[in-house]
């Protein structure tokens, strides 16, 4: 899947509506081939991140878990570890 896309389940802070939306997008970009849709298909561009953006918030709200929440600015400095390793810099 898209690396863009981030695991947005069990953070402190919670996870916002930006968050969810910015997600959304990517997804739809990667499924639908095009950052930027034409005037023909911006409608139904939109419409499906919306779609897709509430279903996704439904779906964060009623997940359960008995693990505690992930710090983000540690799960940040992970990811920046992992793109160091893989493109050979120093982190």
């Amino acid at each position: 899947m898209c690396r863009n896309i981030r695991v947005l389940h069990n953070f402190q802070p919670s996870t916002t509506s930006d968050e969810v939306q910015a997600a959304a997008l990517q997804y739809v970009r990667k499924v639908s081939g095009m950052t930027k849709p034409s005037k023909a298909n911006e409608a139904a561009f939109q419409r499906a991140v919306d779609d897709i953006a509430h279903a996704t918030e439904h779906l964060l709200a009623d997940l359960v878990t008995t693990a505690p929440p992930k710090d983000r600015e540690t799960e940040a400095a992970k990811r920046r570890a992992r793109s160091a390793a893989r493109f050979d810099r120093v982190a």
